[in-house]
């Protein structure tokens, strides 16, 4: 497995792979991936990563959301990060988010954070391996509108991890 800077025509693995994370039910509330113009205007143009198998086949991706256009924020990003779930279990998502992780100090983000349905356990074991401490629980954040919990309103686990080496005096 090899990481690299994701490029366009990587768009429609990475919607198909975000949209068969979405239908597990423990991904996000969004019910549909969209397009790729859609993932590409919601996604800072720096630290966009794919995970390629020994055939050059998208495995996974790894990208980052601005959390506030407020200048204050500028070193703050939101993380996602997804495996297809024929290769998960596979050491994909700890690359993913290793890499992730230089690669957004490399751009000078001090702050990354992380929105994870506490259901989702094996992503905040990830996350806490990488040093992403809770930060908190925000309480019926959002209505589930698809899947086997339609309908009920979802916690969100909120996970921050701070660099070390950016924005340390």
């Amino acid at each position: 497995m090899i990481v690299r800077a994701m490029t366009p025509q990587d768009g429609a693995s990475v919607i198909e792979i975000y949209g068969r994370g979405i239908r597990t039910g423990n991904a996000t509330f969004q019910d549909h991936p969209g397009t790729w113009d859609d993932w590409d205007s919601g996604h800072l143009n720096e630290c966009r990563l794919v995970a390629c198998d020994q055939t050059d086949r998208v495995v996974g991706w790894a990208g980052l959301s601005g959390v506030s256009s407020r200048c204050v924020y500028r070193g703050v990003a939101e993380i996602s990060v997804y495996v297809d779930p024929d290769a998960q279990g596979k050491g994909i998502g700890t690359a993913l988010l290793g890499a992730l992780i230089a690669a957004s100090e490399a751009q000078g983000i001090w702050s990354l954070e992380a929105g994870i349905f506490p259901e989702n356990i094996a992503s905040i074991a990830l996350h806490k391996r990488h040093g992403f401490s809770e930060v908190g629980l925000r309480r019926g954040l959002g209505r589930m509108g698809y899947g086997p919990m339609a309908g009920q309103w979802r916690d969100v686990m909120l996970l921050q991890r701070r660099s070390t080496t950016v924005g340390v005096d």
